[in-house]
């Protein structure tokens, strides 16, 4: 009875080993598609710049900004995407209204517009917009709605 016993548990072992390593890589694979289905909701910013051929000042952009766009923490934060205004609007980009202007800077994230830059204004300008959209940008939650800011007050000395 002893033998009998032991065979029926060495059986059932290896019955239960593939379900088991079934089990776990099911687990696996859904909590797996759980994390990326998470990222995938939260989109990153980028700085999209619609531009049209022959464009002066497109050039000019090109000359000063662009060799050094993506190295800098602006360019990393949100990296820079061209589109060309005089081809369809891509799918993804429906929700902005594009001026017939280039080159046109606008930051979108998760589907909405934080701000736009009309024109280039030169290097230093350039860099002081861009740099007030980004702080927009760090004000808005990830669902693109505003954050309330921190209030601050004036204490004025009697």
């Amino acid at each position: 009875m002893r033998a009998f016993q032991c065979a029926l548990h060495e059986r059932m072992k290896l019955v239960n080993f593939p379900r088991t390593r079934q089990f776990s890589s099911r687990v696996a694979l859904f909590s797996a598609m759980i994390v990326v289905s998470t990222f995938a909701k939260v989109q990153a910013a980028e700085l999209v710049m619609f531009e049209q051929a022959a464009c002066t000042w497109c050039e000019v952009f090109d000359r000063e900004i662009a060799p050094i766009y993506p190295k800098t923490t602006e360019g990393q934060r949100a990296p820079l995407r061209r589109v060309n205004i005089d081809r369809a609007l891509p799918p993804d980009l429906a929700f902005i209204d594009v001026e017939r202007l280039a080159p046109l800077f606008v930051l979108v994230q998760n589907g909405h517009e934080i701000g736009r830059i009309r024109g280039y204004p030169g290097e230093d300008n350039f860099w002081g917009l861009l740099g007030v959209l980004i702080k927009k940008l760090d004000s808005t939650g990830t669902s693109g709605e505003r954050t309330p800011l921190r209030e601050k007050s004036l204490h004025v000395a009697s």
